[in-house]
């Protein structure tokens, strides 16, 4: 399961999971739908749910595109939740979070790594991008 704040390519992935050939590779894209503070207290998450659709929408073309067997969803504006909810049907190996350089994250994204690698079973690999 891959985790996305921005729109990933195979590559970067590859590198992530540290393979060569992604032909026998399931990848399930969750994006969470990350709200800024003052969206998220007005309870006005349209925008964040738009952008997560684009970003998994993207992300799962462009692993397509590099022969990864790419499936998406977006989820809740809680990182951790959202990979909670997709554990429920999507039994996965390990746990891929990408997210914003140090300067750039949501706050939503803070300490995510260490609380989804503390809260789940699978291995969890972090990714940083730029956006």
């Amino acid at each position: 399961m891959t985790v996305v704040s921005e729109p990933i390519s195979g590559d970067v992935l590859k590198s992530a999971l540290e393979i060569d050939s992604p032909e026998d590779v399931e990848v399930l894209v969750v994006a969470p739908a990350l709200t800024g503070k003052l969206r998220f207290f007005l309870s006005d998450p349209d925008p964040a749910i738009n952008r997560a659709e684009g970003v998994e929408e993207e992300s799962v073309e462009r692993l397509d595109e590099d022969g990864f067997d790419a499936a998406g969803d977006t989820g809740e504006s809680d990182p951790l939740l959202a990979i909670q909810d997709a554990l429920q049907t999507y039994p996965a190996d390990e746990i891929v979070l990408v997210t914003h350089r140090q300067g750039k994250r949501n706050w939503m994204e803070e300490g995510v790594v260490e609380a989804a690698r503390e809260r789940f079973d699978p291995p969890v690999s972090h990714i940083v991008v730029d956006s």
